[in-house]
């Protein structure tokens, strides 16, 4: 339903229909590859982001983003303060 597909398709699926196919069935068969292809991208990306949440729930990454944070908190603040106008 979104405009901006639609126009990805008019725009791109065209080009790479060759002149001996018949055009409709090609163009079906290049967005259900496409959609294919998004559906492997996004399932990766859900199983490394499980495998990621693991990895930063445990108490030594936590702490370590919390000191990092921290420190760049701090450091945007001392910037701060010796700004002069």
């Amino acid at each position: 339903m979104n405009p901006k597909v639609r126009v990805f398709y008019i725009a791109m699926i065209p080009q790479f229909i060759p002149d001996e196919a018949a055009p409709l069935l090609m163009a079906i068969a290049l967005a259900a590859v496409h959609n294919l292809l998004g559906l492997m991208w996004f399932t990766g990306i859900i199983f490394g982001t499980h495998v990621a949440r693991k990895w930063l729930r445990t108490l030594k990454v936590a702490k370590t983003t919390d000191r990092i944070t921290g420190t760049v908190i701090i450091g945007f603040g001392t910037a701060l303060s010796m700004e002069t106008r």
